[in-house]
């Protein structure tokens, strides 16, 4: 039986695969053409699958051609030099492959060659680049770089100038016929003295992540080899919470079909789907790992990021703007259809959200009133159902009692913590309770709203930060619309109000039908002065 692959690239003899064929035949399209190509995109989106598919399908509609594959991986810390002479040995590696893999021997003349070749710098690059195109005869050379973010800094500009040179000859017998580069970063972020690109010939490709369709196609390769049927809305939900992303459809699909003992008899539903989105919420995998090391590199994303999440208004996507650009390149960011930024799946605004609230913040045990008597589970009915509207009226009372103290909280910026603290408390509440908790939304922008999932119930949370009543009034109207399409009866809006004079509000209004609990809580912005010879105790 095949499996979903996630670790390093796929194989069609052992894992499922989505074909790509639009994706692969444009890529191959541009080879033939000629062009040099930079294909840049954050880690575990397929790169090097995708790639290898489409020079084997190259070599297949035409074997004239003759790709190679090399990684520069290895080579970020190593001298110019020796980089140049590890090349050679890789191009003479990559060629052998090449003969072995297609049941083709090299020409005496080509051997003798490849025996006794030296490259030392870009230039006698150019050389041997030129003799073997006089030896490959009616061949056309195609070279993919792997992993070239790993290309010492000092070589960069050298290695790009020499490729753009040949590439500017547009000769017949150019050597190499067509370049792939392959990495994290764009040629832009690679120029590292900031001057104009030497190599401004390239030709962008981007690599999309799945599709709807493609990630239906996915699963209906399992499908149709076990028999285990997946429900079409845990489909459309798998693909909504990864937004395609292939890693995490793939890691998804690994926990529904390997990791939760669902009889292969009975079909995949919401249920189990529930439960694999929660674990892939709370585990490390090596995707969300680079996630959260690329979110932790700048204190400027923590701000950046919760402002996406926080206002109507949004962050305009600038790729001018460095911190914008980073989060981009890492795959954090993307530009939504009104050209402002959105983080690009659920599953990352929810692991960002983790990631920035503080493990502690110093006041779980006021969460609670005095006169508890059963802790977090006061909120619950007698029949196991949550009382949302209690638990949030006590959330309110919370912020109330807490004061001045939710300024205390280390390391958490003002502007964002009564939607941190909201998230720590609803989430420790659900983890008590035994439930489920995830965002629903698509883009992430100016809303933030949790979806609780607990007895086979389903419980809406909207969270914003004010920013005036027209947007506040419009903020009911869109749960509104949001609730009618999860086929929810009632929803809850909670609107953090920073400014000097906060004005709570607390309303329930019907509206399309639809009961909306509403809340406008204030949060306090300074800490109050100590009239002098009292002292304050915290």
């Amino acid at each position: 039986m095949k499996t979903f692959g996630t670790e390093g690239p796929v194989s069609p003899e052992i894992n499922y695969i989505v074909s790509r064929t639009a994706e692969l035949t444009d890529f191959v399209d541009r080879i033939k053409q000629g062009k040099y190509l930079v294909i840049f995109a954050p880690r575990q989106t397929g790169k090097t699958t995708f790639f290898q598919f489409a020079l084997d399908m190259l070599v297949a509609e035409d074997p004239t051609y003759f790709p190679i594959e090399l990684n520069f991986e290895a080579y970020v810390d190593v001298a110019p030099v020796d980089f140049y002479k590890s090349l050679v040995e890789d191009i003479r590696g990559g060629m052998a492959h090449n003969f072995q893999k297609h049941g083709r021997t090299p020409t005496e003349a080509l051997v003798s060659f490849l025996d006794t070749a030296e490259i030392t710098d870009h230039l006698s690059m150019l050389r041997f680049f030129q003799h073997l195109s006089n030896l490959l005869y009616n061949q056309k050379f195609v070279v993919v770089i792997d992993e070239f973010d790993g290309i010492p800094k000092t070589a960069v500009r050298g290695f790009l100038h020499s490729l753009r040179r040949i590439y500017l000859t547009r000769s017949a017998s150019q050597c190499p016929h067509s370049v792939g580069i392959v990495g994290v970063k764009s040629i832009t972020q690679l120029d590292y003295d900031r001057s104009v690109s030497p190599f401004n010939i390239h030709d962008e490709f981007a690599l999309p992540n799945f599709t709807l369709e493609q990630v239906r196609e996915l699963l209906g390769q399992y499908t149709d080899e076990v028999g285990q049927a997946f429900a079409p809305e845990v489909i459309e939900n798998l693909h909504k919470q990864t937004a395609g992303q292939p890693f995490l459809v793939n890691r998804c699909a690994q926990i529904l079909t390997s990791e939760l003992e669902i009889p292969k008899t009975a079909p995949i539903t919401m249920a189990h789907f529930s439960n694999a989105h929660t674990r892939l919420l709370r585990e490390q995998n090596r995707n969300i790992q680079h996630l959260l090391t690329n979110i932790r590199r700048n204190p400027r994303f923590e701000t950046i990021l919760m402002e996406i999440a926080s206002y109507d208004e949004g962050v305009v996507f600038n790729l001018d703007n460095e911190v914008i650009s980073e989060l981009v390149t890492y795959g954090v960011i993307e530009e939504d259809t009104g050209g402002m930024c959105k983080i690009v799946n659920p599953i990352y605004q929810f692991r960002i959200m983790q990631a920035f609230k503080q493990p502690i913040n110093g006041l779980e045990r006021e969460y609670l009133p005095e006169d508890t008597r059963a802790g977090f589970r006061d909120y619950l009915t007698s029949d196991g159902h949550i009382q949302m509207q209690a638990l949030l009226d006590n959330f309110k009372d919370f912020i109330a009692r807490a004061g001045f103290r939710i300024l205390q909280i280390p390391d958490t910026p003002h502007e964002y913590v009564g939607q941190y603290l909201l998230f720590a408390y609803l989430d420790q509440f659900v983890r008590l309770v035994g439930g489920n908790m995830y965002l629903e939304v698509q883009t992430g922008r100016g809303r933030m709203d949790l979806l609780i999932l607990h007895n086979a119930r389903k419980y809406v949370v909207e969270t914003k930060i004010w920013e005036g009543d027209l947007l506040y009034e419009a903020g009911k109207e869109q749960l509104a619309k949001y609730l009618s399409i999860e086929n929810a009866n009632e929803g809850y809006y909670v609107v953090f109000d920073h400014r000097k004079n906060p004005e709570p509000q607390v309303e329930t209004q019907t509206l399309q039908g639809l009961t909306i609990r509403s809340y406008v809580i204030p949060v306090v912005q300074v800490r109050p002065s100590v009239p002098a010879g009292h002292i304050f105790v915290a």
